[in-house]
């Protein structure tokens, strides 16, 4: 993290947070993110409730998977599935 201070005033604050890194897409280099990497070939029991994903992306940040969307190759969304954490 880091941030500027001008007259005793933080004026940009910059937070460089785990998702940052690992929800990254593919780099200049091609090299795949790395929740990218961890879903390749990842079996999905019921598409209707893709857990495994969550299960997977919540080792990573356990805040970022409460909405998954799940597409296919060409983009076409499949489901959208969101946990409501107060129930």
């Amino acid at each position: 993290h880091w941030c500027r201070i001008k007259g005793g005033v933080i004026t940009n604050w910059q937070a460089v947070v785990p998702s940052t890194w690992n929800a990254s897409p593919k780099d200049a280099a091609n090299v795949r993110g790395s929740y990218e990497e961890c879903l390749i070939g990842l079996k999905i029991a019921d598409l209707t409730k893709p857990l495994e994903i969550i299960r997977k992306i919540h080792s990573y940040d356990p805040c970022i998977a409460c909405a998954v969307h799940v597409m296919d190759a060409c983009g076409t969304q499949l489901g959208e599935y969101k946990i409501n954490p107060n129930l």
